[in-house]
């Protein structure tokens, strides 16, 4: 497999890291969406990463359906989304807040980045979005007594958190008072530590 994008962002970094713990053998092409986008047009026409190149040459471009794919490739008891209700469903809604965090994250920078004059607005809306997001993942999180979210080895909804968490603090550094926070920091900081977690990781690097 191929996985193509950078791992400052934090879609394809969690889709390496799954990867990498599942210890599936892949080939990392840290292509840029903005400097590489003749090179990834190639496997995606909507120019993003994460792109991921199965063996059979088939693309996904997105990165859930992606660490849905790599679970089908590993026994049920090693995939690192629950199969069994509720836990499934409250580990992709995890995951999914934590992804849409990310997103906020990067339409804010877009707005910042690109445009000569950004919108308050838009800002705010961003900003507040981002922030309730985070209030609802510090309750869940503090809610849970495992060293895990969802049990006692690491899950895709760990790895997003930690992912977006990142990316965040990265890409907007000062905005996000953390220490208000405790449980999500405290979580962040046990995967960071992590091997793997340091291993795939890419100090953020602002679009041009």
């Amino acid at each position: 497999m191929i996985l193509i994008g950078q791992y400052d962002s934090p879609f394809v970094r969690r889709v390496g890291i799954a990867l990498t713990l599942y210890g599936l053998p892949f080939e990392h092409r840290p292509w840029s969406a903005f400097g590489d986008a003749d090179k990834i047009r190639v496997y995606n026409p909507l120019v993003r990463v994460p792109t991921l190149v199965l063996d059979d040459g088939e693309v996904l471009i997105e990165s859930h359906s992606m660490l849905d794919y790599l679970d089908s490739l590993v026994p049920a008891d090693r995939a690192m989304f629950p199969t069994a209700q509720p836990e499934r469903r409250q580990a992709l809604k995890v995951a999914g807040l934590a992804t849409g965090l990310a997103d906020k994250g990067v339409s804010l920078l877009y707005e910042k980045r690109l445009h000569k004059e950004a919108s308050d607005v838009w800002v705010g809306r961003c900003r507040s979005q981002m922030l309730a997001t985070l209030v609802a993942l510090e309750a869940d999180r503090a809610e849970s007594s495992g060293a895990y979210w969802f049990g006692d080895r690491v899950g895709h909804a760990d790895i997003a958190v930690a992912a977006a968490l990142r990316f965040v603090a990265e890409a907007h550094p000062g905005m996000i008072a953390m220490a208000e926070f405790p449980a999500l920091s405290a979580h962040a900081a046990q995967l960071e530590a992590l091997p793997v977690f340091q291993k795939i990781a890419q100090p953020f690097i602002p679009p041009a």
